[in-house]
């Protein structure tokens, strides 16, 4: 083994940009270098109007221990976010400024504390049968500050959320599909191949009109049920203004799939 850096892979298949966390040797630990690199894949993911569904993996065989911690306690202790805290760019825990477009992410073996905080900043999780989830900060002195603590809570409730955050205990895909954090089970090496499927059957929807009921469910979230409301007028006038609009009208009248451009 050796103590590297470990990287971010990217790839394009279409109109999906397949990001890989790629220290498999080191159980894919996050590091600052990768940090730094997976800011520029989200941000490119977010800004390239040819792209339209992000898909994020693990190389190897696990998806990610967490952060590797030495690596790390500087900047936890100084409060440094500062590869993220820009508005330009896009912070892919979704903390601050977040992806635009829908991220479907694939986790297996090991999937513990910032991978899960790192899967609930994206939209959708496809989990293999292997999966071991554990959120234990608490264990280690410290506690979670990549999303956990929101996110447990919006998706799985605040008892589910409590009992997985405090008691630092492991678990398994089938605890996670039971409180909500994952939406699917695969068997153990499929987990890609079907965020991949999931992924092409969201490139054939209009990706104006994806990326706006993305943002819709987040100013809910964000803003509350008055602005969500407020702003559903202008943003449907907007798209029904668009080229994707008239041609998913085409396709209605004339009884055929619609191809959609994304303008």
């Amino acid at each position: 083994m050796t103590d590297n850096e470990g990287s971010i892979t990217t790839e394009v298949k279409d109109h999906i940009f397949l990001i890989g966390l790629n220290r498999p040797e080191k159980l894919n630990g996050y590091t600052p270098t990768m940090a730094t690199q997976l800011v520029d894949a989200m941000t490119e993911l977010d800004t390239n109007d040819e792209l339209w569904v992000g898909v994020l993996f693990a190389h190897g065989d696990h998806f990610t221990a967490g952060l590797d911690l030495p690596k790390w306690t500087d900047r936890m202790s100084s409060n440094d976010r500062s590869h993220t805290d820009q508005s330009s760019r896009i912070d892919p825990m979704a903390l601050g400024r977040a992806c635009r477009k829908p991220i479907i992410t694939a986790v297996k073996g090991i999937t513990y504390t910032f991978g899960i905080e790192l899967a609930l900043a994206g939209d959708i999780i496809i989990a293999a049968d292997n999966c071991r989830f554990s959120q234990l900060e608490p264990a280690r002195g410290i506690h979670a500050t990549g999303g956990a603590t929101i996110r447990f809570v919006e998706r799985g409730g605040w008892g589910n959320a409590m009992y997985h955050l405090l008691t630092c205990d492991e678990f398994d895909a089938e605890e996670a599909y039971r409180i909500g954090l994952v939406q699917e089970i695969v068997p153990a090496g499929s987990e890609l191949t079907r965020a991949l499927e999931l992924a092409a059957r969201i490139c054939e929807m209009a990706p104006l009109a994806v990326q706006e009921t993305k943002a819709s469910s987040k100013r809910w979230i964000d803003e509350g049920f008055k602005a969500t409301v407020n702003a559903m007028g202008s943003v449907q006038s907007k798209l029904l203004a668009s080229d994707d609009a008239k041609e998913g009208v085409a396709s209605f009248v004339e009884r055929r799939s619609a191809q959609f451009k994304g303008r």
